[in-house]
């Protein structure tokens, strides 16, 4: 709630959002709409000060100096910096000036420290004007700061724009890559948040349960070992992520945990012996490896394909080569006895690990086949990606050529004691459309999920009936991975991967 913490009201005008655990920008209704000329002039009253009643012994909060800068990385965002006394938190209340009414809209509330805050305003529009104004809490009241004018700038010219809408989309953002960026719309398509890569995003553009967002962007030297990077609401770097031993990450997957450790996944590189198996004797096979590092850099579980699946468990058109992309591990989740789901795609499996042990506790799908699948034909699913347990003995995934007309996302309900799985709902993007590569699920509230297509260009958000409430107008792009997030200040928070 942003307000005055000592009060369970929020400002006069400003609707609590209850729709997520984390605030974003608060949309006025129409009482709270006020014009430029009213803000302004209320604005002008400097470090105004109301006391609640009972805290008459507590200092008033002061403001010592207070600036606008724009955003570091996109012309979408301000940062208002300020000096202040007496305060435990600051929020930025503004107005933007469009045909001469102006729209009041409060950022998230950031906690003060040694007397110094930094407030992000994020989610602007692009080429306009605002008046913006601090408003500080503390035990002895509330203040306001002086009226800060600022204007945004225009979108970069190669940033690309898409129109979106739907009867009924869940309320909040999507985030996903594209080209040169990683970029958050509106469910109108519009752009609100955007971060550029030198060299791309590298396909996946993602959020973290942390309320930051992940990426790992490519280098133009092939021989680098490339980290991801994880970006707080700004867009600043916060920390890189990457394999121990040297190993190089895989772009697919990340789980960031909150004492700061995370799990990877790796790719691992032998030269092996293939030709009794059809292959070439000096085949270089990758294999996936998962890791589980600390916040500090330090290895504390490590599981390798290598030590527990056979090159067999491949098809053997598919061993030939001088290369071999054996497993291709895409996507890792924890199901809800806390041990691990993989996704591995060359093999056409999901596979559960103890995530103590590191032993395989069952594998479905592939060559190596433990499940029986009810009300589906076999196999059931085929180069799958974006698998992720939503619940005890619940897995949801995007089905990328299981059925040869056309790609899906599919629920299944896992039975592990008598090794079943029945599919139980599946959504396409149409007939014929197809993507062998890429593409994501995300389960979200009520029985909806956010579904992106990879290659064949469409993501679409569909309700429990399977209908779509909201999609992204003719052809997306190839989105590898699209997520629906409630709030620009701290991405992720609260939502599911």
């Amino acid at each position: 709630m942003i307000g005055n913490p000592y009060s369970r009201r929020s400002p006069p005008g400003v609707r609590e959002d209850r729709s997520s655990r984390s605030t974003a920008a608060v949309e006025p209704d129409a009482a709270s709409r006020l014009s430029w000329k009213a803000v302004l002039a209320g604005a002008l009253i400097c470090a105004c000060v109301h006391e609640p009643a009972g805290l008459g012994s507590f200092a008033a909060p002061e403001f010592v100096h207070e600036r606008v800068a724009a955003g570091p990385h996109n012309v979408l965002s301000l940062i208002v910096t300020a000096g202040v006394r007496h305060a435990d938190s600051v929020a930025v209340r503004l107005a933007v000036m469009d045909a001469g009414a102006g729209e009041d809209i409060v950022t998230a509330a950031v906690a003060v420290r040694a007397d110094s805050v930094r407030v992000p305003v994020l989610g602007l529009r692009p080429d306009r004007a605002y008046l913006l104004h601090a408003v500080a809490w503390g035990p002895g009241g509330t203040a306001t700061g002086s009226v800060l004018p600022a204007m945004t700038g225009s979108l970069p010219s190669d940033l690309p724009s898409w129109a979106a809408g739907g009867p009924d989309p869940s309320p909040g953002f999507v985030v996903f890559a594209t080209v040169s960026y990683g970029v958050v719309i509106d469910n109108t398509g519009r752009i609100v948040w955007y971060r550029r890569f030198p060299n791309g995003p590298g396909l996946n553009f993602m959020t973290q349960p942390t309320g930051h967002y992940v990426v790992r962007p490519p280098t133009p030297d092939p021989t680098d070992v490339e980290p991801w990077l994880e970006l707080d609401a700004l867009g600043d770097v916060t920390r890189t992520l990457g394999c121990a031993r040297g190993l190089p990450s895989r772009f697919h997957d990340l789980i960031s945990e909150p004492d700061g450790s995370y799990w990877i996944l790796c790719d691992e590189t032998r030269a092996m012996d293939l030709s009794p198996l059809g292959g070439m004797s000096a085949a270089r096979v990758t294999g996936t490896v998962v890791q589980h590092v600390s916040a500090d850099g330090v290895l504390m579980f490590e599981w390798s394909a290598f030590d527990h699946f056979e090159l067999t468990d491949l098809d053997s058109a598919e061993r030939r080569g001088a290369n071999v992309n054996w497993t291709h591990g895409n996507a890792l989740d924890f199901d809800a006895d806390g041990n691990l789901i993989l996704s591995f795609r060359s093999l056409g499996e999901i596979t559960k690990i103890n995530a103590q042990t590191g032993e395989i506790v069952w594998r479905m799908g592939g060559r190596r086949n433990q499940f029986t699948f009810l009300d589906t034909p076999v196999p059931a699913f085929s180069r799958q990606h974006s698998v992720r347990a939503t619940g005890p003995g619940r897995l949801l995934l995007l089905d990328n050529v299981g059925d040869p007309g056309q790609s899906q996302a599919e629920r299944y309900v896992v039975d592990e004691s008598d090794r079943s799985a029945r599919l139980v709902q599946w959504r396409a993007a149409g007939p014929g459309r197809v993507t062998v590569i890429g593409g994501s699920v995300q389960d979200l509230p009520d029985g909806r999920m956010l579904a992106a297509f990879g290659t064949a260009g469409r993501v679409e958000e569909y309700d429990a009936a399977g209908r779509v409430v909201w999609s992204i107008t003719g052809d997306a792009g190839y989105v590898f991975r699209a997520q629906r997030i409630q709030s620009l200040y701290a991405p992720g928070a609260g939502s599911a991967r």
